[in-house]
Formats: C-alpha cells, structure tokens, sequence
C-alpha cells in the first residue's frame, strides 16, 4: 500500500491530501529515510511524522486489504513506539 494510502487509512493523518504534502515537505520518513508518498509500506516499516515540533514514530503492524477502514480498526495498523516527542528547533 501507497505511504499516503497507508497514513489516511491509518488515520494517522486525516486526509491523503495532507499526507502527500507532509512526505513532499520531508516530514515523512520511513525506516529513517525521508519518502515519498508513493512509496510502498510493509509490514514491520517505522514511520517516523514531524509536524511543526512534534516528531510522532510508529511500527506499521497491519496492511488493511482496503483503502476504507472502520475508526474502531485504524489503530490495530500500528503502534506507537514514540508518541509525539517534541524537538528543539534552533536557528542559526
């Protein structure tokens, strides 16, 4: 399944619109590499989402079969392993 797929379905990020800006921006990396939106997810992968000063890693657990799933399911895709860590950011 498509990262931006896998995030929206995921509920991870709310839209696949605001995904695929997300991984074009850099936010997005997988396996501590920054992705595309079109790459492909797997099981086992670490996702690692910035956004603004919160640095949220996941461990994808499940690929659903489908691009819909229900609220109550999304979570069992993934587990948090880092929850919303925030990072310093300093300018030069």
């Amino acid at each position: 399944m498509r990262l931006d797929q896998f995030l929206k379905s995921s509920r991870l990020v709310l839209r696949r619109s605001a995904a695929q800006e997300l991984c074009d921006a850099g936010a997005v990396s997988v396996n501590d590499v920054p992705a595309r939106s079109s790459r492909t997810v797997r099981a086992g992968d670490v996702l690692s989402i910035l956004r603004g000063e919160r640095l949220t890693h996941v461990r994808v657990l499940n690929i659903p079969a489908t691009k819909q799933v229900a609220r109550h399911d999304a979570q069992s895709l993934y587990e948090l392993i880092a929850p919303n860590e925030r990072i310093e950011i300093h300018s030069a």
